[in-house]
């Protein structure tokens, strides 16, 4: 049998590279020999510009778009131009966040192009908002199954990578996420290749026989300016490293002031190690003060790993070619059983809203679509259940918003969206303190989230606890 099915393999590849179609082909009929980006095929991508590679894109297409820092902006805009010019029509794009304008998310794009975001970046935000676009509420780690299941079937992925090496493999650089997934499925890969982009260890790496065509596209990676940190920002953060990031902790942690003031309050600390889905300019700073070594994580141990990278070219320099720094899978990285195997897991995520029962709305700012689910139920989760039984799930917030008015709230506005459910929170933290509020009722739970609350706020809050529960806060 063993023989039989050999011989089935070789006479199946062999019919593929031998057909007339060559790279030419609209159909990737080699995928039912190896889909696995690693393994060379005997093929060669053709050389494209880009308004040649994105004309296979046609009406009612599924378009890929590799996200974050490694956004193919090029190819985007070129894409944008051809459906236009074509008039084409019903062609989704899908992607996590992206970076660019996304002009196909624009007014004068409707019919033509319809975003479908797995979480929602700025450029596409008011077309959620506006019903031109879509969004589909997905804990990160599970993107790459809507890829596996055939749930989203992608005609084309558009992604960014580094030049060929010696041996013919590129890299996905500082975006492996779901892309990988995305370039193991899709009919027809457009590859940009970047010189800027870095090249990262890790399950990013694709040999050039996988794409079709590949384009010239040279171009800057945006960044992410760190912004200044306002007083409340710095106060959360050397809340949570002074109280609860413990030496020899494995950190989760997003990007913005908070983690970013997190991270500043750390250099005192040791053997930390960073086991997140994504990481910025911050990480570089603990790894040169000897703070980050990864030591007695149980994952690449040694290593620090992650799934996307957002941050200035600081950043990107630092992963650059470097073995220290492994990218992965997202399916892996937020992986649950995964992350509660590290040591002292320390997951530190933001938040928009908390009500008085503990139920934490992230994504939304009442029916306002914000951003998305993410990957802070698998953090705060992975934390919860660490094997160790040292985990910290935190959520953190300023106390008020710009406008002064609460984020702990006696009842989440309506349309907010509870990411983080009663049962998940376990730590919140404003400038005025830390609430512990796992095991603990509603009645102690209002308790506590009103000691955190801003001082002009707790009055209200205490009659309006007390409205709700029917009884007083209390310990």
């Amino acid at each position: 049998m063993a023989s039989r099915s050999g011989h089935v393999v070789r006479w199946l590849s062999k019919q593929i590279y031998n057909t007339s179609w060559g790279c030419a082909s609209n159909v990737r009929l080699y995928y039912t020999y190896s889909h696995e980006p690693f393994h060379p095929l005997k093929r060669a991508p053709a050389w494209k510009t880009a308004e040649e590679a994105v004309s296979v894109i046609k009406s009612g297409d599924v378009v890929f778009v590799h996200g974050a820092a490694a956004t193919p902006i090029k190819l985007v805009e070129a894409m944008t131009r051809h459906g236009k010019a074509n008039q084409l029509e019903d062609v989704t794009v899908c992607h996590i966040h992206t970076e660019g304008p996304a002009l196909y998310t624009q007014p004068d794009c409707e019919g033509i192009f319809r975003s479908n975001s797995f979480f929602i970046g700025s450029n596409c935000r008011q077309a959620v908002n506006d019903g031109r676009g879509d969004f589909v509420p997905i804990f990160l780690s599970e993107i790459p199954l809507l890829f596996h299941r055939k749930i989203i079937a992608i005609d084309v992925a558009l992604v960014q990578v580094s030049p060929p090496d010696k041996h013919g493999f590129c890299s996905l650089g500082t975006s492996v996420d779901c892309a990988r997934a995305a370039v193991q499925h899709a009919k027809h890969i457009i590859g940009q290749v970047n010189p800027c982009m870095p090249r990262t260890f890790g399950d990013g790496v694709i040999h050039k026989s996988h794409f079709d065509a590949m384009v010239d596209g040279i171009e800057n990676l945006p960044e992410h300016e760190p912004k200044e940190r306002s007083d409340v920002e710095n106060e959360i953060g050397r809340l949570i490293a002074e109280e609860l990031v413990e030496n020899g902790a494995t950190l989760q942690m997003g990007i913005g002031n908070i983690p970013d003031a997190v991270l500043s309050s750390l250099k005192g600390h040791k053997d930390l190690g960073i086991h997140s889905e994504m990481f910025s300019d911050g990480v570089v700073d603990l790894v040169e003060d000897g703070c980050i070594t990864n030591t007695h994580k149980k994952y690449h141990p040694g290593k620090i790993v992650g799934s996307f990278i957002v941050g200035t070219r600081r950043v990107f320099d630092f992963v650059d070619n470097n073995p220290f720094v492994v990218m992965c899978d997202v399916s892996f990285v937020n992986n649950i059983p995964i992350i509660a195997q590290n040591p002292k897991v320390t997951a530190i995520n933001s938040c928009i809203e908390v009500d008085l029962t503990g139920q934490v709305v992230s994504d939304s700012i009442g029916t306002m679509m914000y951003s998305g689910v993410g990957g802070q139920v698998d953090f705060i989760r992975g934390a919860a259940v660490s094997r160790d039984g040292l985990g910290k799930p935190i959520l953190a917030m300023p106390s008020v918003t710009s406008r002064g008015e609460s984020k702990i709230v006696p009842f989440l506005r309506q349309g907010g969206g509870v990411v983080t459910t009663r049962a998940h929170i376990h730590y919140l933290v404003t400038e005025f303190g830390i609430a512990y509020l796992f095991g603990k009722n509603l009645r102690q739970r209002a308790y506590e989230l009103i000691k955190i609350a801003h001082p002009n706020h707790r009055e209200a809050l205490e009659k309006a606890a007390f409205e709700r529960l029917h009884c007083i806060p209390s310990q």
